[in-house]
């Protein structure tokens, strides 16, 4: 799967508005998950692995790629970090975490009628 684009057809949008290249990139398997464990601050790429639980490292890498390729993470002398960017996605999406656990995820507390 090649890297989203903004501007270039991606899943679920043949103009690849940017919305839609940034949710296909965060929709990919751990990449959320990278970006949350990160914003605690610098991790090794075996601290990331033992996170992320269930991830091979083939995977992990490819999202690691991917996530520096699009200017939200960086690898520095303390291990992965995520950049201004990456901090600034964090603070934006940290809300709708909130909100889906005291909100939305309550709907389905009650039986259906």
């Amino acid at each position: 799967m090649k890297l989203p684009i903004p501007g270039q057809p991606v899943r679920g949008s043949k103009s690849g508005q940017p919305i839609m290249a940034l949710l296909d990139l965060l929709g990919r398997n751990w990449a959320m998950g990278i970006i949350w464990h990160l914003y605690n601050g610098p991790s090794t790429f075996r601290k990331l692995q033992e996170y992320c639980e269930s991830i091979s490292p083939t995977t992990l890498n490819k999202r690691l790629k991917e996530l520096k390729e699009s200017y939200l993470i960086e690898r520095t002398l303390e291990g992965y970090v995520l950049t201004e960017q990456g901090k600034e996605l964090f603070e934006l999406i940290e809300p709708l975490g909130g909100w889906a656990r005291k909100t939305w995820a309550k709907n389905f507390e009650k039986p259906r009628s």
